[in-house]
């Protein structure tokens, strides 16, 4: 992914604006704002795999930022601020489904570890058998989260989780706020099935799950509503993995809060860089 100026200058005039918006306060006597934080984070993401002091020293030498703070405190900054990243997400995905009224989105997860399997007893991130996870599609184990992301059809991402590496994604549908419009249609795959939220959804918030049908399964589909669910679930297939292509080999951080939130700024990062024009 190319590194343009005129694009990290528009993520930060729209992050500011965003904050504006918001009514966010900042001590006038700040050196950085946080504005020029979150953008750092996000120039992280996009362009140096989650290294944030690389993109902490390429914002000082390139005069984007030329009072930037030093490692320590940009770190501690970034970590205090990490609600409002979220909070700034959430007002990106207000956007899509209630302005722009996006009625179709896509669900899947997928796995990220936090160390190799031959290394999770010397992991001092995470620790339980709860995080022992399987991912189906490539027959292997990993040790950490499944992020649980929803996407609109275009492949902008709305809503996003984290559950433990060993929870099935039946079970972490009750963990996602779902908070969409009446008459919205989710996609999933056939790991989503779970009749009884299937039926809530539809009778508290008329939100229609559409989740791909195995041959033995005792909700059957179509051959026009099968097709429209496999193509549906290819575009979040793309989405997961633009993301992850982003990703370093390995996420390095200290805590487990600190690697969610690289995580999260890596969802962040490939929202703004779907919205924001090069």
């Amino acid at each position: 992914m190319m590194l343009t100026k005129d694009k990290i200058i528009g993520i930060f005039c729209f992050i500011d604006d965003l904050l504006k918006t918001s009514k966010h306060y900042e001590d006038s006597r700040r050196r950085v704002s946080d504005s020029e934080i979150i953008t750092t984070a996000v120039v992280s993401s996009l362009y140096f795999g989650g290294h944030q002091d690389k993109a902490r020293q390429f914002m000082k030498m390139t005069g984007m930022i030329p009072g930037m703070l030093d490692k320590s405190r940009f770190n501690r900054r970034l970590h205090r601020i990490a609600e409002l990243i979220y909070s700034l997400f959430m007002q990106i995905s207000y956007y899509f489904k209630y302005i722009s009224c996006e009625m179709s989105y896509v669900l899947d997860s997928f796995p990220v570890a936090v160390c190799d399997n031959i290394r999770i007893a010397n992991s001092k991130i995470l620790h339980g058998k709860q995080w022992h996870g399987k991912q189906t599609s490539m027959r292997r184990y990993f040790y950490g989260v499944k992020v649980q992301l929803l996407v609109t059809k275009d492949g902008i991402p709305v809503e996003f989780g984290f559950v433990p590496g060993s929870e099935h994604d039946s079970q972490a549908l009750k963990k996602l706020p779902m908070e969409l419009p009446a008459e919205s249609e989710v996609f999933a795959d056939s790991a989503y099935t779970n009749y009884e939220i299937e039926d809530q959804l539809m009778e508290t918030d008329l939100i229609a799950l559409k989740v791909h049908r195995k041959s033995n399964a005792k909700r059957t589909d179509s051959v026009s509503a099968a097709f429209i669910k496999e193509y549906m679930r290819k575009r979040i297939e793309t989405t997961i993995s633009e993301i992850k292509g982003l990703f370093l080999r390995k996420l390095h951080a200290v805590t487990f809060k600190g690697w969610l939130l690289k995580i999260t700024l890596f969802v962040f990062a490939f929202t703004l860089d779907k919205i924001i024009p090069n």
